[in-house]
């Protein structure tokens, strides 16, 4: 008479209480907070900011939500045999996370900590009923941080609706206001809508609270689908109002009405406007689909039960796949911690402190150091910014280098997301293929061309990232190298290269072109020792 896994796996847990199920489930809890550690860190101190500090509630909504649909779930008296679709789950997230920790990108490993979660959940209750669960494990999503680029892009983007918005109903109520960039002109008053006020710290407890608001909502589908597609519009539309509504007050009231209390005051009323507003769509959806029932009635906030759901994790039946899962976690737990963990490499390179004044007919000045607060938000580890002139050339060119050392720490704002915040409409842009002749090679790489206008003022500006000596047009193939080569080299390192020059009035594109194309043929050959240590390949 043969013996199947699962019989093999029930018969010993009839012999040792070590094997029951919820102990399997408790090791492999155990042994994934010592492997998704550095994930979790780096949740919690994301959560310590304004725009995730709601961040710690969302594991306890997500568990609240598993406990109240577990109600729905019958206990399975008999066998589960569908566990492996969940052990694959699990498998997925062993090799995300250890991807992360090598790469030592913690958002990787953090986001594998979520995959995890709904592998625990499939390979604990099986694939056709562990599948049931998806709200609360895709709920886990809202705690997680975006990545830094995207934070950017986003932030900038919602800086520009919220400073158009706002400028919008300064002068709907007849006051002369002019909008710069994110600067707000009021005349004796200037407002810089900055990135505090970019809607981000309500948007995602918004579309938490949303997401939740729709699970709960004993509505139609399509009626969840609206509330969860007007969570963003209805986010950053009243943002957009309270800065209006600061741009009125400081216009009547002096600069004081834009901060301390008032201002965090207001952003409190703005976020309860959201709530409302949410509550009050659900309510019109009900009334026009000829539901009479009561918000109360409609919400379903039952707790009753809650606690003998959470004894039924004793009620998991162990397996050969929940012990294989146990097991792959405990030996990786084991085998990768801090003390295991590579060291970052020491990046031999020069500051730019000695960053070279004179090259070839080029003369640098260089410019005043950044404003506390705009070096702050850069983040970079070492920065230059330098004009250099050169005899008969019709304008001078800027050079602005950026150099981090470990870009899963602070990362490369794009020229994309920081000028048109300065006021610079970004009017052409293009990836260009150049090949510069230095003295000892032809360097052939692509960088970004752009032509930025503000009023009359026009300039040319070339920028790339510097990833690991590769130069590289495109921000998010430079984040996959990011990604390559951590994991391969454990460098995290890069920096953002960019050149600027007016464009004087009358004079042609093509003679700013060949004015930069000249000084980064000075340039090029010195930059490896300051941002690399890997010279580019000849062309």
């Amino acid at each position: 008479m043969s013996v199947t896994n699962e019989g093999r796996a029930s018969l010993l847990s009839d012999s040792t209480g070590l094997m029951r199920g919820g102990a399997l489930v408790a090791i492999l809890c155990i042994s994934a907070v010592l492997f998704f550690q550095g994930g979790i860190v780096d949740l919690w101190t994301n959560w310590q900011t304004p725009e995730y500090s709601h961040g710690p509630l969302i594991p306890v909504i997500s568990f609240y939500l598993f406990l109240r649909q577990l109600k729905t779930v019958p206990a399975n008296p008999g066998p589960v045999t569908d566990r492996w679709p969940g052990v694959m789950v699990l498998a997925l997230a062993l090799l995300l996370g250890l991807a992360g920790n090598i790469a030592q990108i913690e958002k990787i490993t953090a986001l594998a900590l979520i995959i995890w979660t709904g592998g625990v959940v499939l390979t604990s209750f099986g694939w056709a009923r562990g599948k049931q669960f998806w709200p609360p494990v895709v709920h886990l999503a809202f705690m997680m941080p975006l990545p830094f680029f995207l934070y950017w892009k986003t932030s900038i983007f919602l800086q520009g609706i919220s400073a158009s918005v706002g400028v919008g109903l300064i002068q709907a109520v007849g006051i002369p206001v002019y909008l710069d960039g994110h600067i707000i002109d009021l005349g004796e008053f200037k407002l810089h809508v900055a990135e505090a006020c970019s809607g981000l710290r309500y948007l995602f407890p918004i579309m938490s609270f949303t997401y939740l608001f729709a699970v709960l909502y004993q509505g139609s589908i399509w009626h969840k689908v609206i509330l969860l597609m007007a969570a963003v519009p209805i986010a950053v539309i009243m943002n957009a109002i309270r800065v209006g509504v600061v741009g009125i007050m400081v216009d009547a009231r002096g600069i004081e009405a834009a901060e301390g209390f008032m201002h965090f005051f207001e952003g409190w009323v703005i976020f309860i406007l959201c709530i409302l507003s949410m509550i009050a769509m659900a309510r019109i959806m009900q009334r026009l689909s000829g539901d009479r029932r009561s918000l109360a009635e409609v919400l379903d906030l039952d707790t009753t039960g809650l606690g003998a759901q959470i004894a039924r994790v004793r009620d998991i039946q162990p397996s050969a796949a929940l012990i294989g899962a146990a097991a792959a976690f405990s030996v990786a737990a084991m085998l990768w911690n801090p003390l295991t963990r590579p060291e970052q490499p020491m990046i031999e390179r020069d500051p730019f402190l000695l960053f070279p004044r004179d090259l070839g007919q080029w003369h640098g000045i260089m410019r005043p150091e950044l404003e506390a607060e705009v070096a702050s938000i850069l983040g970079a580890d070492d920065y230059l910014s330098i004009s250099y002139a050169a005899p008969g050339r019709a304008a001078d060119v800027d050079l602005f280098i950026a150099w981090y050392s470990d870009q899963t720490k602070a990362e490369i704002h794009t020229p994309e997301v920081c000028i048109p915040a300065g006021g610079w409409e970004m009017s052409d842009i293009e990836v260009k293929e150049l090949a510069i002749e230095t003295a000892h090679q032809t360097q052939v790489f692509p960088v970004n061309r752009a032509i930025i206008q503000k009023g009359l003022s026009r300039q040319l500006v070339y920028y790339w990232f510097d990833q690991s000596g590769r130069r590289i047009a495109d921000d998010y193939a430079a984040k996959a190298y990011l990604i390559w080569d951590g994991l391969k080299t454990g460098r995290t390192d890069g920096a953002l290269v960019r050149f600027v020059t007016p464009i004087v009035p009358g004079e042609a594109e093509a003679a700013a072109d060949a004015r930069l194309q000249d000084m980064m043929r000075e340039t090029l050959p010195v930059l490896p020792g300051f941002i690399s240590t890997v010279e580019p390949e000849a062309g």
